[in-house]
């Protein structure tokens, strides 16, 4: 279907500056919420009042939560300063929606061996990154080839939360598995590019800096896809990486296996890596750098600890 002349300009300026698929599809449709609610009029003979009512009317009709709200700010926010190019003024009569405090679940070292021993083939070596590691099952999918160091047992995190990028450990008793894995996507790439694919989507402008990249092993998905597919955006027939439903599934089909009644999913395996790691000692401000935390007080969430100082980290899993 044909997008109107408003979100045709919404997702090339979010292109240009290189929000992720996830970021502009969430913005167009705050944006359509937005003007859905003011029964389709153009944002752009919109005011502030008009904002504020909507917001207002997410917190109190529909009570999502604060970060939900905050989203939807932010979408309404680019779309005047960054599209329409006349920034609202300060929403100061907006309905904030209240901010709740969850204690994350967490498995126990036992619960953890419990459930990866319900788990099989990719799955199991995903779920055993998302500990080992402390990663977001979307950080483990989107790994490359080249952001995996064996020999300074080290992976590269590219573009993660808030487009950051950080380093966080590789357990050592992963490694063997994981060269065994290697072997088998290397021959899954070799086929492809036989039959003339071969490509992987690249971040940014990264097929015009470097011509060729797309079909170059090292920036090959670690977990690639058993079928090719188009790209939504190139419109190429590429290889992505698996789908994260696939793997939620499993991983709560093995907790359910495994008989563990608190629940869980696979974010619980990140939760685990983090309080793990204080329940050894490892310092707060190292567990914030693993996870990627801009503010230690989220990473505070888990546990409270002495801070010891800087020590070498092994990983949870091991």
């Amino acid at each position: 279907m044909q997008k109107s002349p408003l979100l045709q300009s919404i997702t090339q300026i979010m292109r240009v500056r290189r929000y992720s698929k996830r970021t502009e599809e969430a913005y167009i449709q705050w944006i359509r919420r937005y003007v859905l609610f003011n029964n389709t009029t153009h944002p752009s003979l919109l005011t502030e009042q008009h904002a504020e009512e909507f917001l207002t009317h997410l917190a109190v009709n529909e009570q999502v939560a604060a970060s939900t709200q905050n989203q939807a700010l932010n979408a309404i926010l680019f779309l005047y300063k960054d599209v329409l190019r006349t920034p609202l003024k300060q929403l100061s009569d907006v309905t904030r929606a209240n901010r709740t405090t969850r204690i994350p679940v967490v498995f126990t070292q036992s619960e953890v061996k419990l459930v990866l021993a319900q788990l099989k083939g990719t799955s199991s070596l995903v779920a055993q990154l998302l500990y080992g590691s402390g990663l977001r099952l979307l950080e483990a999918l989107r790994l490359r080839i080249k952001d995996i160091d064996f020999e300074t047992h080290t992976l590269i995190i590219r573009e993660g939360k808030g487009n950051k990028d950080r380093r966080t450990v590789l357990s050592d008793s992963l490694i063997p598995r994981l060269k065994i894995h290697l072997e088998k996507v290397k021959a899954l790439h070799t086929d492809d590019l036989a039959d003339g694919f071969g490509e992987v989507h690249l971040p940014n402008q990264l097929v015009k800096k470097i011509p060729g990249a797309a079909k170059s092993w090292e920036w090959q998905y670690l977990f690639p896809s058993v079928r090719r597919s188009t790209d939504p955006r190139t419109k190429r027939m590429m290889r992505h990486h698996i789908e994260e439903s696939h793997v939620q599934r499993e991983i709560k089909k093995a907790i359910k296996a495994s008989g563990i009644t608190k629940g869980g999913s696979s974010h619980t395996f990140r939760h685990s890596f983090a309080t793990h790691l204080l329940e050894n000692g490892y310092d707060i401000r190292t567990v914030q750098d693993l996870l990627g935390h801009a503010d230690v007080r989220t990473t505070m969430i888990y546990t409270h600890v002495l801070n010891k100082g800087g020590l070498a980290v092994v990983s949870p899993l091991d």
